[in-house]
């Protein structure tokens, strides 16, 4: 029985669950294709701990996947559907999928990671809101004809994401957490998770979705509101005119946004702002990226005191909030770590470090809760300190009133837009080419993301450096890497600076393009 929708659908039917470009779905409908689905899964052999792909941008049917694995132990993994066929490809494989859910826009990438032969798990694939090619099933005539009854009483498998992350060596990684999948969690726990939303964003309220729900806090700022009685009203593309309109016209509640979001809504012509009335507004928060204090103070003037940060992670969830009046009087931080997480500052002697002074960041959530990277114990290992502790990889301090405050990056992560770009998966492409001799990708300064990735080659000896070897590497991206992955430009460096033991000092490399700015990276 599908617990987490019952008492909903019993007590607002009619009322609007979920909303897209395409349509709305009243919580009675949601109900009852949730339970078409959960038969769905069982009728393709889906057992709990299986695992799912969704490849389907921004839509209603979504909410409709994540609810029907909460309810059947399922993992399902939302992948970036800005990948190419290369990544859907290791994606499917490392996850051992089981099933596709692609969307029609898709489908044709979806199709060539299918027919990759290094794919053999999936057994299933399922298209929406497009005609079902060959290989593919049609999602809605899978729900036209699979029962609404027959469902378990006694499901007590909680199902839920494994998002795939990248980091400082090779492909991406699945985050497999507490909630990942096929853990013995009863959903009164989802719905215990859910109620403690409620620090974040309004009870009962109506959840704006303005960024890809394959990223985890967008997932985590609308799932969960929505488990606690919040309506979602979601786009596939950020539109900042639209979500001005949007706000009033659905009396939108809370919404979460990524800096460079910020800037577009601030760059809105006077009357397309001045429209907004906000009245049922209520919080806007902000995190995964560093926010310009300008252009957050821009928007506390222009929306009040409800615009609020948080810091966090894939691997750790929430780690801390600062709310917009904290802000105002301790610009800079990301707040004080919540009840649950305690933070160790740790210097290079792997030794706690005094008050103030700055060292890695570790972090251990007190109610138990940990992580591992699926397939790479390795790399599980190196990203904790120990058992239950773990680290992001930043570098931080602790003031003497409990704020905690980030000062580097050290695993040389680069933030545009708001998502997270590793190096090391660039490097690996541009390396492939035989006049490289070594490569280093860094984040420069860009106005409206923050950061845009740049490619800094060393050429093989005797190749000279021109700007037809430039347009070559940067074609070999855009064959091999999703576009938000992909160099915009290439500079040449006749020797790479590097340290004693012949590692690449990144830091010297961005110092020319980040020194005029004001901001340390």
């Amino acid at each position: 029985m599908p617990k987490l929708l019952d008492t909903l659908a019993a007590e607002r039917g009619d009322d609007l669950a979920v909303a897209d470009e395409f349509g709305r779905t009243s919580w009675a409908q949601l109900h009852e294709r949730t339970r078409r689905l959960i038969n769905v899964f069982r009728e393709a052999g889906l057992e709990p701990g299986d695992t799912i792909a969704m490849f389907m941008g921004n839509r209603r049917e979504c909410f409709e996947v994540f609810q029907a694995c909460a309810h059947t132990g399922v993992v399902y993994v939302p992948v970036n559907w800005h990948w190419v066929a290369e990544e859907l490809t290791y994606v499917l494989e490392d996850a051992e999928a089981k099933m596709l859910i692609a969307g029609g826009r898709f489908v044709e990438v979806a199709k060539q990671a299918l027919e990759d032969p290094r794919v053999n798990s999936v057994a299933s694939a399922l298209v929406v809101g497009a005609d079902a090619p060959d290989g593919f099933g049609s999602y809605e005539d899978a729900l036209a004809s699979a029962s609404s009854d027959d469902i378990p009483e006694d499901q007590q498998l909680l199902g839920g994401p494994m998002f795939y992350t990248s980091g400082t060596t090779g492909r991406p990684k699945g985050v497999k957490g507490s909630l990942s999948g096929g853990t013995e969690i009863p959903s009164e726990i989802m719905q215990l998770i859910a109620s403690g939303m409620t620090a974040y964003v309004p009870a009962n309220g109506r959840t704006l979705l303005e960024g890809p729900v394959y990223h985890s806090a967008q997932w985590a700022f609308s799932f969960f509101p929505m488990v606690g009685g919040s309506a979602v009203v979601m786009r596939h593309k950020f539109d900042p005119a639209e979500t001005i309109e949007l706000i009033d016209t659905e009396g939108i509640t809370n919404v979460h946004l990524v800096p460079t979001q910020f800037k577009r809504l601030l760059d809105c012509a006077d009357d397309v702002r001045a429209k907004l009335k906000g009245d049922t507004l209520e919080a806007v928060w902000h995190g995964a990226a560093p926010c310009p204090p300008a252009w957050k103070q821009a928007m506390i003037d222009w929306m009040g005191p409800k615009v609020h940060e948080y810091y966090g992670s894939t691997e750790g969830s929430f780690i801390s909030t600062i709310r917009a009046d904290d802000w105002l009087q301790k610009g800079g931080s990301v707040g004080k770590p919540l009840d649950n997480m305690e933070v160790l500052v740790i210097g290079d002697d792997g030794a706690p470090v005094d008050q103030g002074m700055e060292g890695t960041l570790y972090f251990r959530n007190s109610m138990g809760t940990d992580f591992e990277y699926h397939n790479a114990p390795e790399k599980t290992a190196e990203a904790h300190l120990e058992p239950g502790v773990f680290t992001t990889g930043d570098v931080g301090y602790i003031d003497d009133e409990g704020y905690l405050f980030l000062s580097d990056r050290k695993i040389d992560m680069i933030i545009s837009g708001g998502v997270n770009i590793y190096p090391a998966e660039i490097e690996a492409i541009v390396a492939e080419h035989k006049d490289v001799a070594d490569v280093a990708v860094i984040g420069v300064p860009n106005e409206e993301f923050g950061e845009e990735v740049k490619a800094v080659v060393e050429v093989s000896e005797g190749v000279e450096a021109t700007e037809a070897l430039a347009d070559e590497l940067l074609a070999l991206c855009r064959k091999k890497l999703a576009g938000y992955k992909r160099p915009r430009s290439v500079d040449f460096l006749p020797e790479m600076p590097r340290t004693g033991t012949g590692k690449i000092l990144k830091r010297e490399l961005r110092t020319p393009y980040w020194q005029d700015t004001g901001r340390q990276m």
